[in-house]
Order: structure tokens, then C-alpha cells, then sequence
């Protein structure tokens, strides 16, 4: 069983930045995939960032420029850094690896 535990969500303003991180609890380095999805209310799960099959790191077009994807083999974590937060980014985000994912993340961008 692999457990994946996510942190750093809350409210923001816009224009605002939050680190989102993943710790999971066996080396990531076992996987082949893995990345950030969200979920908000009325909209369908969307894949926010994360690391395909062949090892490239894909971003949400909505996304690039702004978040950033990244790893820690050694703490067997993942971050999602999120700067220029806009309202339409609220959602609760979920970490994955291969099958697994998180509980979520609560991230609310409002002023």
C-alpha cells in the first residue's frame, strides 16, 4: 500500500503563490508517473502537471508559465509551486504516482 499525503493548500489572493507538497511514502523513483490533477465544483478532474510514461513533464496549457512541477527523490516528495494564482485555479488538488493519489489539497484563490 502506498500512501500519499498533500500539504501547503489554503487561500490566496490573486496574483498570489503557494507550494504545494507531496510526500509519499515509498521511493518515487519506483514509479513512471506522476504529477498534480484538480478537482473543482461543476468541472471535470483536469491534470494540472506531472510526468509522463516517456519521462517528459507535461503542464496544463492554462498552467504553463505559472506552476511549476518538481521532485525530491531523497524526501520522496513532489511539488507543485503555483505563482500568479488566479481565481479559476480553486480546486482541491491531488497528488498522484502510478495508481496511487492523495486525500487532496483545499487551494482557494479569492480576494
Amino acid at each position: 500500500q502506498v500512501q500519499l499525503v498533500e500539504s501547503g493548500g489554503g487561500l490566496v489572493q490573486p496574483g498570489g503563490s503557494l507550494r504545494l507538497s507531496c510526500v509519499v511514502s515509498t521511493s518515487i523513483s519506483r514509479f513512471i508517473t506522476m504529477g498534480w490533477y484538480r478537482l473543482a465544483p461543476g468541472r471535470t478532474r483536469e491534470l494540472v502537471a506531472g510526468i509522463t510514461r516517456d519521462g517528459s513533464t507535461n503542464y496544463k496549457d492554462s498552467v504553463k508559465g505559472r506552476f511549476t512541477f518538481s521532485t525530491d527523490n531523497v524526501k520522496n516528495t513532489m511539488y507543485l509551486q503555483m505563482d500568479s494564482l488566479k481565481p479559476e485555479d480553486t480546486a482541491v488538488y491531488r497528488c498522484y504516482a502510478d495508481i496511487w493519489e492523495g486525500q487532496g489539497t483545499q487551494v482557494t484563490v479569492s480576494s
